[in-house]
């Protein structure tokens, strides 16, 4: 038989015992709880990096789709007996043979026409035939790039009097002794900073041409030209901080670490000029800048100067720049719905679907004022937004007393407690924006470059990447073809006044692109 241990043998004896068993299993108990808190939370990453590479990428909501679905329901029954008798007067009138309809083909392609003419004699009865009509299909073409040589020819003249040799100066370039015309140089900056092809592809495309460019080559001359812009980029940088509201972000990516073969994490931060929103007409910009790592000294630094609105995430490196009062912060209400929504994803219940449409239907607001000024939308915001908030305030707080503390619900609502004031201060400023995306779109040329090149070779990489992301940044705000604006820019810097550099700036020569290159999509416009 099995031995126990004796049991006690007094009253003390047996309730301090009694004491030891009930700590052991009140410690059992929160180790217990602990481990379930790590579990839900891992399996909390685990659903969001399952629904990040596996799951479809958007955020809709259930609830909406069933009402936009009811709502073409409604519409639809309405008109059930117009589309009835639609059907049968398609049917009383057979088949048709029309397609769809679409664009006609962009007009300032050139057209190579190729004519097809029957001969002249009537196959049937041999009478000459007279001219009827034509019929014209378009087909678009697409023609390869092709590599070019351009030979600059300098012709000399002597005088027979004085022997005085007369010859034209060489046209300055951008890289003397260099091979490259501006075009081609254009040509692999944009290829490499808004394509996202890296420098070995690019020598690998140019080879099935029978073009030789070395990578080592290419690579020097983007250190060259990027160099040769930088008047041209801190142009852009004090253009975009002088004004009264600045996006800003970060990102990260992979810096080589000399010696070891090892890489280590920088930064390219990004501050973006963008009022189009609230009704500006001025450009929009957007200047990269580079780290070797996350210091808020970073942006500090850069923003030491300015006052006024930062839309930012809650970056506590950031807290710096608020306590002089000088700037506002102005944070981004994107990450406050991505809390919440993660929990949703997980565990969709009935209090994360109300809070996600209380912040759809401030999202809808915005929608509808965006584009007017100011005075007009911090109306509509005061007199729509405010009331919204301020229930959606009184909610999550009611929300959080019924909740464990180390629940994901309640982290989701106390990062947006703890940030409630720089929340809802784009309610306080027509000029301040709901979200922070102008600052996260302009960040994903960064996100889908590194997926090609993996990392940048040093700190000077970075710095020339940051700078060729400024620029092409840039003209994509404006609608500008970013490879014609670089060769203009590479054609011309050489011998242009660096005091007058602002004369280049991506909107100051659109005018003279658009006789040049052909009109570009004008998606970077809409704001």
């Amino acid at each position: 038989m099995s031995q126990h241990a004796p049991l006690p043998a007094t009253v003390a004896e047996l309730q301090a015992l009694v004491l030891e068993q009930q700590a052991s299993l009140a410690n059992m108990v929160r180790e217990i709880a602990v481990r379930d808190d790590e579990i839900d939370r891992l399996k909390a990453q685990i659903d969001k990096l399952r629904r990040m590479y596996f799951g479809s990428k958007s955020e809709k909501l259930a609830r909406q789709i069933d009402k936009l679905e009811a709502q073409l329901e409604d519409l639809t029954a309405g008109q059930g007996a117009a589309e009835a008798r639609g059907q049968r007067d398609k049917a009383s009138k057979g088949p048709s043979n029309r397609g769809p309809t679409r664009e006609p083909l962009p007009p300032h392609l050139p057209r190579d026409e190729i004519e097809l003419t029957p001969d002249s004699a009537c196959p049937i009865c041999a009478t000459a035939m007279q001219w009827l009509g034509e019929d014209v299909s378009e087909k678009i073409a697409r023609v390869a790039a092709a590599f070019k040589v351009i030979r600059t020819i300098r012709h000399k003249l002597c005088c027979p009097d004085c022997g005085h040799i007369e010859q034209p100066a060489m046209p300055s370039l951008p890289i003397e002794h260099s091979i490259a015309h501006p075009s081609l140089l254009a040509d692999i900056a944009v290829s490499k900073f808004a394509d996202h092809q890296p420098l070995y592809r690019q020598s690998e495309i140019a080879a099935r041409d029978g073009v030789t460019l070395d990578r080592g080559s290419m690579g020097r001359w983007l250190g060259q030209i990027a160099q040769l812009c930088v008047p041209l980029v801190e142009a852009i940088q004090r253009y975009v901080l002088v004004s009264e509201k600045v996006h800003v972000d970060d990102t990260p990516v992979a810096v080589l670490a000399p010696g070891n073969g090892k890489t280590v994490t920088g930064r390219f931060w990004v501050y973006v000029r963008d009022d189009r929103r609230s009704g500006s007409a001025e450009p929009a910009a957007v200047w990269f800048d580079f780290s070797s790592d996350r210091k808020g000294i970073h942006p500090q630094t850069r923003l030491v100067a300015f006052h006024g609105i930062v839309q930012a995430d809650a970056y506590s490196g950031f807290d710096q720049l608020y306590a002089s009062g000088e700037i506002h912060e102005a944070a981004c209400w994107d990450h406050a719905r991505r809390y919440i929504y993660d929990v949703h994803a997980r565990t969709p219940t009935a209090d994360t679907q109300q809070l996600l449409e209380m912040i759809g239907e401030l999202y809808s607001i915005e929608a509808d004022i965006r584009g007017k000024e100011p005075d007009e939308r911090l109306r509509v915001r005061r007199e729509k937004s405010k009331p919204l908030l301020d229930k959606f305030e009184t909610t999550i707080r009611a929300k959080l007393t019924a909740l464990s503390t180390k629940s994901a619900l309640a982290k989701a609502i106390n990062y947006s407690l703890n940030h409630w004031a720089a929340l809802t201060f784009y309610c306080e400023d027509g000029r301040a924006e709901i979200s922070n995306v102008l600052a996260e779109n302009a960040l994903r040329c960064v996100a889908l470059g590194r997926k090609n090149y993996l990392f940048v070779g040093s700190d000077s990489g970075g710095e020339r990447a940051a700078a060729m992301y400024s620029l092409i940044g840039t003209c994509k705000l404006n609608g500008i073809n970013p490879r014609a604006y670089l060769e203009y820019v590479l054609t011309h810097i050489a011998d242009h006044k660096i005091s007058r550099i602002d004369e280049l700036l991506p909107w100051n020569v659109a005018d003279k692109l658009k006789s040049l290159t052909p009109p570009q999509s004008q998606s970077g416009r809409s704001g």
